[in-house]
């Protein structure tokens, strides 16, 4: 006889079975798959039929979904926030979204980031409300574009306007631990201006590939230098160069190139922070013709106090629940940050390790994703804040 899974494990299933795949601000994605849309709707008519207030923000295909459940007497308002885009699924080596389970693991893109935190976050939220023993106050949100832009982190607050939680909970995978400080992440993009010529005689027009060359040096110079740049948790601050173009062909001198870049954030670091650092460096080392056209802060730090309510009510959860319940770091950026920088103040905890995530073989140990519902039954059912 089969046993019978779990909901938590059957609510994964159904997830993965529907394709969210972020569209990564290209067209190359079909639309058959493209967009947060077909899983939003698909939780929003579970969510109301646990009896949650849900409702779909968004517009097109990149919907979120927000949901609410108030208790009388609740003194605190928790956000989980599991984002409904995945990676796309070029080059997987297992059907993406045909999720199998083999052993005590679920294949299938998203099992891992992050269908699970939502199976897990669902399953718990159903059987408190169906036995009247929730203690706080839940928005579970499903926000659309956490890999690329977080356009909907955007949309949520806007939605929410002054019903705002006390704290965030993004259910990234940490294995289950408690992270309470991760690095940001920020993008720059570099341009540099030539003049074309015939390649017969350089001498009559400027090399743009040689300046992004040499801009790129001095890049790495830099990196070098921010590597004394530490913050106790989270180690160094980094910059690394990743993309690189330009020119239109061989015997032409290239009027332009560019790069882009990805630097990792500290606590107190900003966009303005590291676009003055480059181009400050870009002026000493003489690169007039190299300009920063874009700097942008992708996903903020995060450095949540260890005495703050969102840490102290998940660590008692975790002990409750048997589970390891010392702060943690990432080497990753999350929405937590996103919303910390509008003022709530976040942890990211959920099933499933990164190192599986965004994999061609993709997959969620089980045995997690019950540890993680534990933990939420833990948790929504402990009103208790001290």
């Amino acid at each position: 006889m089969t046993k019978a899974l779990p909901d938590c494990v059957r609510h994964l299933r159904d997830y993965v079975a529907i394709p969210s795949v972020n569209p990564m601000r290209n067209d190359r994605v079909p639309a058959a798959i493209a967009g947060e849309r077909r899983y939003a709707e698909h939780l929003e008519a579970q969510m109301r039929r646990i009896g949650l207030d849900a409702v779909l923000i968004g517009e097109g295909k990149r919907a979120s979904v927000v949901a609410e459940a108030r208790v009388a007497g609740a003194v605190d308002t928790v956000l989980i926030a599991s984002h409904l885009d995945t990676v796309p699924v070029e080059g997987m080596e297992i059907p993406p979204f045909d999720p199998r389970i083999e052993g005590n693991r679920l294949y299938g893109r998203g099992s891992c980031d992050t269908k699970s935190g939502m199976a897990a976050a669902i399953a718990s939220l159903e059987r408190l409300l169906q036995t009247g023993r929730l203690r706080r106050n839940v928005i579970l949100v499903g926000e659309a574009d956490e890999e690329c832009g977080s356009v909907g982190v955007a949309e949520v607050l806007r939605h929410l306007g002054t019903r705002r939680p006390d704290w965030v909970l993004a259910t990234e995978p940490t294995c289950v631990e408690l992270v309470t400080h991760h690095k940001g992440v920020g993008r720059a993009e570099l341009h540099a201006s030539g003049v074309a010529c015939h390649s017969s005689d350089p001498s009559l027009g400027h090399n743009a590939i040689t300046d992004i060359c040499r801009a790129g040096l001095v890049l790495d110079e830099l990196a070098d230098r921010l590597g004394e740049r530490t913050d106790p948790r989270l180690g160094r601050a980094t910059l690394s160069v990743g993309l690189v173009g330009g020119g239109q062909a061989a015997n032409v001198v290239p009027p332009s190139a560019w790069l882009q870049l990805d630097r990792r954030l500290l606590p107190g670091e900003d966009a303005q922070t590291f676009r003055r650092e480059i181009e400050d460096v870009l002026r000493a080392a003489g690169l007039d013709g190299v300009r920063v056209t874009t700097a942008s802060v992708e996903k903020p730090a995060l450095a949540t106090a260890p005495g703050s309510p969102g840490v102290r009510a998940c660590r008692k959860a975790l002990s409750a629940t048997g589970l390891r319940d010392d702060p943690t770091i990432a080497a990753y950026g999350t929405d937590a940050g996103v919303f910390a920088r509008h003022g709530l103040p976040g942890v990211v905890l959920g099933p499933g390790d990164i190192a599986q995530a965004h994999t061609a073989r993709e997959y969620v140990e089980i045995p997690q994703v019950e540890q993680a519902a534990a933990f939420f039954l833990a948790l929504l059912e402990d009103g208790d804040v001290r």
